[in-house]
């Protein structure tokens, strides 16, 4: 069989074997007494192995370039020259076993952009008088008019001459369905997010934003510089001195053997067997941690890495938008209200709809019949629910609101949100404020990421500058970049390469290009096999950010343990070679003192198998049940801000009997929940927190919930006929004090505990 025929992997293997069985057969030739037959086998054995590491060390030169490997040559050069074949043989077997190893850390993976080219549309739906036509989308022509049927992609630049809406967060990072409006403008590579769209091609498919995205990628990843070994960076200086203190022996005693126990002992099996087999176990470490390294040398990198560059959209928020408040109408009920509103939206594709029938899942809330039910796009939804008309969406432009709602509106701009607006019978009833929010680990995950070197940390999105400013001030980032495009990204992550060793991290296509620039680009690939995914060079499988602080620790770890090893094991060699250059030790003897020195380095090197101990895991069971209780527990929250709001009129009856639902639903669902977690959830946590003391903080904060609901229950029983008006500016202030303890109190609770790593 040709070894030329075989993959790089399965040549080096088949090599190492073929060693492996030269020195075994040498021994066993030794050993029957045919002394010089054993020395023709163990010969063969180093130029076997000689030939292809020349190719190597040539293919090193070639770029300009000298590593570990040169060392290797020489040494195998000078014990066949002077016939210390045994000593040659040593030295081959080590050769072939590191470079089995590295293979194995290696992994190469191409960014050959598969994903990128399998998201393009192939086909195109074009309007002709007969009908729509499916033509190759490569024949579109400027001002055809063609379909774009729901859940496709638009697979050229265009005008929508009559608007549609799309999801534009694989190119710009926008989580949200953007509205096109007529005659607008929309750029291939989206997607349709509402019902069929006809566009009018203003561009072929090859003159198309989505195909420039695919040739910046391309281009990146063309220009991405392999980052060197560890090996290759020690061999540097260690080649020099090596050769130097050879030189010295041959020169100063006249004896060539010295020179070639020189060589042999400086062969650099630290470099060529340790560094690999660091390498290897922290790849294997971060696999099983659910991070999946292409190569070695990403993980090298990673471990030297000094920046990070994030997306944000599905990076670090969830990716999609959520119902984060509900502002009712005095004398409507929250839950009564998002059951209504769920009803109809429970019919609509868009992804705010979903985020509403969500809210009302997380809630408890089961919606109710829907009939004749209807969708406009752009604008909402509408049915008939319990013989009233309902209606989900957006207010027209210039509608008149109340007082109520103008204030819902204001704190939708102020806190950056969507608002979908909830109508029955033509008369607004409900606000809902959507949007994409923070991942509950991404806070502790940037905390780990700078304790493990990643000092600058800037955000990196095509989403909106107010949006991207906010996300960046609450994760404590040092810089943000909104409105980013694909080639703005791409300028980004090369700018930042100037400053340190890059990370950069995102999910969707506009992140293709700048993950194939930064000296390692890491995916969240959970969505299936991104564009994303294949120009990174790791991949997170599993959509949990707190992965890359994992895979950053990791790293770290290995290649400090590679460092280590590769300096104890040329600090020895270096005494084992002026010790040949002294006399002390012929060529086999250094051999075996070199065998003896990677014995001692590969053992430190398997400690990168090994995980660091970091404390009990929290239990999963208790973890999961008390976040859930915080997703249901949303309409008790809502009624509190809700009761506070309703006060501004007055001791009314309505506020009257808001707050009293307020106090019921603190008093019945709220406290229990609080109550739980101090009795159950506090004392499992305290193995992996370090002890009771560590949940102090919040137990405090406990403490002023029930102090505060004590209070508001107090008032009402004050007033058993109706509040009264010297009570409304402490009611107010109670609830709103009450609101804002529960919402600073939830979100420390998922940020600090529901992240836990958990059994």
């Amino acid at each position: 069989m040709r070894t030329e025929a075989l993959p790089p992997r399965l040549r080096e293997a088949a090599l190492l074997a073929a060693v492996l069985l030269l020195v075994a057969g040498g021994g066993v030739t030794w050993w029957l007494g045919a002394a010089q037959a054993a020395e023709r086998v163990w010969a063969a054995a180093a130029v076997l192995t000689l030939v292809p590491t020349l190719v190597w060390v040539a293919a090193d030169l070639r770029a300009r370039r000298w590593g570990a490997d040169l060392l290797a040559v020489l040494a195998l050069v000078a014990t066949v020259a002077v016939g210390e074949f045994l000593a040659g043989a040593i030295v081959a077997t080590m050769v072939a076993t590191g470079r089995v190893l590295e293979a194995g850390a290696r992994r190469q993976a191409s960014r050959n952009l598969t994903a990128l080219l399998e998201r393009a549309p192939r086909v195109a739906h074009v309007r002709t008088a007969a009908g729509p036509e499916s033509v190759p989308v490569d024949s579109v022509r400027a001002g055809q008019l063609i379909v774009v049927l729901p859940g496709e992609v638009v697979p050229v630049d265009g005008v929508v001459p009559h608007g549609g809406v799309f999801d534009e967060s694989a190119l710009t990072g926008e989580p949200l369905p953007v509205t096109r409006q007529a005659n607008d403008t929309v750029r291939s590579g989206v997607l349709n997010a509402g019902a069929a769209v006809d566009v009018r091609a203003s561009a072929t498919a090859a003159a198309s934003a989505y195909a420039g995205v695919v040739r910046l990628a391309e281009q990146a990843a063309a220009r991405s510089a392999r980052v060197a070994r560890i090996a290759d960076r020690a061999a540097i200086w260690f080649l020099p001195i090596a050769l130097l203190i050879a030189a010295l022996a041959w020169l100063l005693t006249g004896q060539a053997e010295r020179a070639v126990a020189v060589l042999v002992t400086a062969t650099p099996c630290p470099l060529l067997l340790a560094v690999p087999i660091a390498v290897t176990a922290g790849m294997s470490r971060a696999s099983k941690a659910g991070v999946v390294v292409k190569d070695g040398a990403t993980l090298e990198a990673l471990g030297r890495a000094a920046v990070l560059l994030v997306d944000k959209t599905g990076t670090v928020t969830a990716g999609r938008p959520e119902i984060t408040d509900l502002v009712c109408a005095p004398g409507h009920d929250a839950a009564e209200v998002l059951g209504q509103a769920a009803a109809v939206e429970q019919f609509s594709p868009h992804v705010l709809a979903a985020a509403v029938v969500r809210a009302a899942s997380s809630a408890d809330v089961v919606p109710a019949g829907a009939e004749d039910v209807t969708e406009e796009v752009g604008s909402g939804v509408q049915g008939v629910v319990e013989g009233r008309r309902v209606r989900v969406g957006r207010r027209p432009a210039g509608a008149e609101l109340p007082a109520w709602a103008r204030g819902a509106a204001r704190r939708g701009r102020l806190d950056l949100a969507s608002v979908l607006w909830v109508e029955c019978d033509g008369e607004p009833v409900a606000a809902l404020l959507a949007k994409d929010p923070i991942r509950p680990d991404a806070a502790r995950t940037m905390r780990r990421l700078r304790a493990a070197g990643l000092g600058d940390i800037r955000l990196l999105t095509g989403d909106r500058v107010d949006n991207a400013r906010e996300v960046a001030s609450m994760l404590g980032l040092d810089d943000v970049h909104g409105e980013a495009t694909p080639e703005e990204k791409l300028r980004a992550v090369e700018a930042a390469r100037a400053r340190g060793v890059t990370v950069m991290t995102g999910d969707g296509v506009n992140d293709a290009p700048a993950l194939a620039a930064a000296d390692v680009g890491v995916a969240l690939g959970s969505r299936g096999a991104t564009a994303a995914a294949q120009a990174a060079d790791a991949v997170i499988l599993d959509d949990r950010l707190a992965r890359l602080a994992d895979a950053a620790e990791i790293a770290r770890r290995s290649h400090r343990i590679a460092v280590q090893s590769a300096v104890a094991g040329t600090a020895l060699s270096i005494v084992a070679m002026l010790a040949a250059a002294g006399g002390f030790l012929a060529p086999v003897l250094g051999a075996l003192v070199q065998e003896a020195i990677d014995v001692a380095v590969i053992v430190n090197a398997l400690r990168a198998l090994r995980a660091p101990r970091l404390g009990a895991p929290a239990p999963a069971g208790v973890l999961r049940r008390f976040e859930t209780e915080h997703e249901r527990l949303l309409p008790a929250r809502t009624a509190v801000r809700q009761a506070a709001d309703s006060l501004a009129g007055g001791a009314t009856t309505a506020a009257d009997r808001a707050v009293r639902t307020a106090a019921r639903l603190v008093t019945e669902e709220l406290l229990p929940h609080e109550y739980a977690e101090e009795s159950e959830l506090y004392p499992a946590l305290a193995d992996a927190l370090g002890g009771p003391e560590s949940t102090f903080p919040m137990s405090r904060e406990h403490a002023e919930i029930a102090r505060l609901a004590r209070r508001l229950n107090r008032h009402l029983g004050e007033a058993p006929d109706g509040i009264q008006p010297d009570q409304v500016d402490d009611l107010r202030a109670t609830l709103y004090g009450l609101d804002a303890v529960l919402t600073l109190h939830f979100a420390q609770e998922e940020e600090a505990y529901f992240t836990l790593p958990s059994a």
